[in-house]
């Protein structure tokens, strides 16, 4: 059996016991049934994993007993931010957890011309924070100890216009350039990936303005959050730690 990883959301001991908290209880007491005496490990986003053994359990309280600390390294060399363009229903909740899976760093939920959300500012706040669990789910399940952080949602003229000394790249079907013609090894990455129904002329006009590149992945159009993961595992590939 696989032992399963546990995000706990306050800096962890090297060695004790601590309380899990409630969602990590419900998880381990109600979904998986664990009993006392068997393993887990622990992280809390700082870059380690912390092996431990459940000590109690019941379905609302549950104790571990931390034996060590270790750094296990696995993110990406690249500083890699998707600023994503809200897509609809579960495909938005879908290209959050891949793209954490992929090793991408930040998420930025963006608002565009043609963009099929109109929601209120609560409710994409609850939004936000729904996506950021599914961050850390993400990273429960491919052992990354580093959670990235879902930014607030604002819109792409804002982004755009925030200071940025990286890379910058739109990617779309009309651009005149491919991945293969982008310049070497980037540090830092900001990737743009428009709505369902595209980013308007003027947008894009916009987005050039700004500094951002211009590319494309090959002849076809791809949806979305197909153009999300694709772009994202190419630019990992040729930059990052994917291949």
């Amino acid at each position: 059996m696989r032992i399963p990883r546990i995000y706990h959301p306050a800096p962890l001991p090297s060695q004790g016991t601590v309380t899990l908290s409630d969602e990590a209880a419900n998880h381990l007491g109600r979904v998986l049934r664990m009993q006392a005496e068997q393993p887990i490990l622990l992280f809390d986003g700082s870059g380690a994993q912390f092996p431990a053994t459940l000590t109690q359990i019941s379905k609302k309280h549950v104790t571990a007993t931390i034996s060590a600390r270790e750094e296990v390294g696995v993110e990406s060399p690249l500083d890699f931010e998707l600023g994503q363009v809200i897509s609809r229903g579960e495909k938005m909740e879908f290209t959050v957890q891949k793209s954490v899976e992929l090793g991408v760093n930040t998420i930025t939920p963006l608002l565009s011309a043609r963009c099929g959300v109109k929601i209120n500012a609560d409710r994409l706040e609850k939004k936000r924070q729904q996506w950021q669990k599914i961050a850390i789910g993400a990273c429960e399940q491919s052992g990354r100890n580093i959670v990235p952080t879902v930014n607030p949602v604002i819109n792409l003229d804002t982004w755009c216009q925030q200071a940025f000394d990286g890379l910058k790249l739109n990617l779309h079907p009309r651009a005149p350039y491919s991945l293969n013609t982008l310049p070497q090894a980037p540090s830092k990455l900001r990737l743009l990936i428009g709505p369902e129904g595209g980013l308007s002329e003027e947008e894009i006009a916009m987005t050039r303005d700004r500094g951002f590149e211009e590319i494309l992945l090959g002849p076809r159009v791809l949806r979305t959050e197909t153009a999300a993961l694709t772009a994202i595992t190419a630019l990992q590939v040729r930059f990052g730690d994917l291949g």
